[in-house]
């Protein structure tokens, strides 16, 4: 039998992998606060180019 992942208690079918509406609802409110959110870097342009150079101005 599994294990629930917020408590470690027994799964119940009804309320599977958790044990209990409340575990269930800890894990959604996790998710809701961003508790769950991956970490991500920056890398600056969506197509991986380095940026134009900007134009130059008439003197």
């Amino acid at each position: 039998m599994s294990k629930c992942p917020i408590c470690g208690r027994a799964a119940e079918q009804s309320y599977r992998p958790f044990c209990s509406k409340r575990c269930a609802d800890v894990d959604l409110a996790r998710w809701m606060t961003g508790s769950y959110a991956i970490p991500v870097e920056d890398d600056g342009d969506e197509d991986g180019l380095p940026p134009a150079d900007p134009p130059q101005k008439p003197m």
